[in-house]
């Protein structure tokens, strides 16, 4: 695996690994393990494989906090600091609700056959089927008051036949079937901690393969914590964690015994992986000629665009969004393949400069990160010479620290633009304004604007005021908003990010893309209901909340609330909830 970029711009850089590289000797031996495994592991029934989860959350629980110190430690922030809440949603939090939600899910599969959908299955106009995933218990009524998601699947699916592309692994004729059990090399992300242990579950459990899984150097300090608590994996064979760089992932792409891949990252170390690297791989790639045959699925980061919808703000519902689009920047100091990179306004809303000038106060107050992944100096300063009026807020520290910036007041007609079709991945976002003759036509032309223009189609976020909604046609255009955009996930009022977390929705690129063209990736994770074939996840949340979500930049207690939310998934109970709730309403 080469040095990723995101448009030419470097971005995924193989950084020196903390952990020894695995030799070469012991990789192959990792690889014979599983291929002597994969056809076993097609035969352990769901029944058991709940037995496997239950184990799994224990396990996974039980490093938790030594998980959670390391990351704090690689990057820089304090124990006791609201911002450490971040590690404990983005890590044990997402893992564990990610176990507990399969185990349930294989339980309903042991009965049935198929994941039980908790809410209804319906129609949509043009033909293709909807399901309502959640909320799928009391605990998510009560925890996410007024939230709902769907996932909305490709065109063909009906809703008579929506149960037979459930679990498809686990029925005569899935995958795993024929030719046998398969190995899967999954290449971990460096950026947040639940990604690769996700996809590692998803891989086995909802795909049914064995996983070869390279920690990437960035957070391989992780990898023996990892070993740890899927420890019950590695001892049926059916699990291996290596370590390495470039040279040891581009051995393990081409070594016959893996069967598939899969990589979070940037589109340019996935087209170095399909058709190889430098100018020969451009060259096979035009030619679409790749230099690998075996699948390859991959999340591969976006310009994740917002959608702000005018309406009749007050001052409270400024200062929430201030902090809900800030926030979507500064989580994990703006390293997430997910943070807010255009804000997408009209030109002629009276509270544009309003909401500008809210976003620059809590940039101005929230303190600079340390800048722990590779290029992101480089990236940042890219930007700032494109853009020499970019708004710098806080100063670089001694530790790496680099300041926020927004560059605001960019031409939507300037479709070349590096805001546009390069995903910074650092702690910089952009503003455009869109000028429309009525609030209608305003969410129609900014679909046609991140359609057309924005590189990527990961997750996207619309902001719209409840008051808003009540107008019958800018409703029925939010609607068409939401079945347009070609994102793999679209979020009404909270972060698209939420997505990710719930893990009842799917996380992925909108599906079409080809290897010549691979923007966002291919395939799906997360997924716990095991839809065969989604195209979008939809969720829905009220314009505010309360208490103040848990990633919001402003939550006082953010630090105090993650791992008593982490342990909540870990053994959800009505004592562990009302202390979580005692907790949240103090932030």
């Amino acid at each position: 695996m080469t040095t990723g970029l995101a448009r030419g711009i470097p971005r995924h850089s193989e950084a020196s690994s903390a952990q020894p590289a695995t030799s070469r000797d012991r990789m192959y031996a990792a690889i014979e393990v599983l291929r002597a495994s994969r056809n076993a592991w097609l035969q352990v029934g769901p029944e058991e494989r709940v037995t496997i989860l239950e184990s799994l959350i224990k396990d996974f629980e039980a490093v938790s906090n030594d998980w959670v110190a390391a990351s704090l430690l690689h990057k820089g922030l304090e124990p006791d600091a609201p911002a450490a809440g971040e590690e404990w949603v983005a890590g044990p939090f997402c893992v564990l609700r990610n176990l507990r939600l399969l185990r349930d899910s294989l339980a309903d599969v042991a009965k049935g056959g198929a994941p039980r959908i908790p809410g209804p299955v319906w129609t949509l106009g043009d033909g293709r089927v909807a399901a309502r995933v959640f909320p799928a218990s009391i605990w998510d009524r009560f925890f996410y008051m007024g939230v709902t998601a769907e996932v909305w699947m490709q065109p063909g699916v009906t809703a008579a036949g929506l149960s037979d592309t459930q679990a498809v692994a686990y029925r005569e004729g899935g995958a795993g079937s024929g030719g046998g059990g398969k190995v899967v090399l999954v290449l971990g992300a460096g950026n947040v901690s639940s990604i690769g242990p996700q996809d590692t579950l998803y891989k086995l459990f909802v795909e049914n393969q064995v996983v070869l899984y390279k920690a990437h150097p960035v957070n391989d300090y992780l990898g023996p914590l990892m070993e740890r608590a899927f420890q019950s994996l590695v001892h049926q064979d059916v699990l291996r964690i290596v370590y390495g760089g470039a040279a040891e992932g581009a051995y393990l792409c081409q070594h016959a015994g893996v069967d598939e891949i899969h990589i979070t990252g940037s589109d340019k170390t996935y087209e170095a992986i399909v058709f190889g690297p430098g100018p020969e791989g451009e060259r096979r790639k035009a030619e679409r000629l790749p230099v690998l045959a075996k699948p390859v699925t991959a999340e591969l980061g976006n310009v994740s665009p917002v959608i702000v919808v005018p309406g009749p703000w007050s001052a409270g519902d400024i200062r929430y969004q201030a902090a809900n689009l800030t926030s979507m920047l500064t989580n994990n100091a703006g390293f997430n393949c997910n943070a807010a990179r255009v804000i997408v306004t009209h030109a002629g809303w009276p509270q544009r400069a309003q909401l500008l000038d809210a976003i620059r106060g809590l940039l101005s107050k929230v303190p600079a990160r340390r800048a722990y992944y590779p290029g992101a100096a480089g990236r940042d300063a890219a930007f700032r010479e494109a853009h020499p009026q970019a708004e710098r807020f806080g100063a670089a520290g001694g530790t790496g620290a680099l300041p926020w910036t927004l560059i605001a007041g960019l031409d939507p007609n300037r479709a070349d633009d590096l805001c546009y079709h390069t995903e910074a991945f650092c702690g910089l976002f952009a503003e455009t304004a869109i000028e429309a003759p009525s609030v209608s036509e305003f969410a129609a032309r900014a679909v046609e604007f991140c359609n057309g223009t924005l590189w990527g189609t990961l997750n996207a976020t619309i902001l719209v005021h409840r008051r808003t909604l009540a107008n019958a046609a800018v409703r029925n255009a939010v609607e068409r908003a939401v079945e347009e955009l070609r994102y793999g996930s679209v979020s009404i009022n909270h972060w698209a990010a939420i997505c990710y977390a719930l893990g009842v929705t799917t996380w992925g690129a909108y599906p079409g893309h080809t290897a010549d063209d691979i923007q966002s990736g291919a395939g799906v994770v997360h997924n716990t209901f095991m839809f065969a074939k989604p195209e979008k996840s939809v969720v829905r949340a009220p314009f505010r909340v309360w208490p103040t979500p848990p990633w919001f930049v402003t939550n006082r207690v953010a630090g105090k609330l993650g791992p008593k939310l982490a342990r909540f998934e870990a053994g959800p109970s009505a004592l562990k909830a009302l202390g979580i709730f005692l907790t949240a309403v103090r932030g």
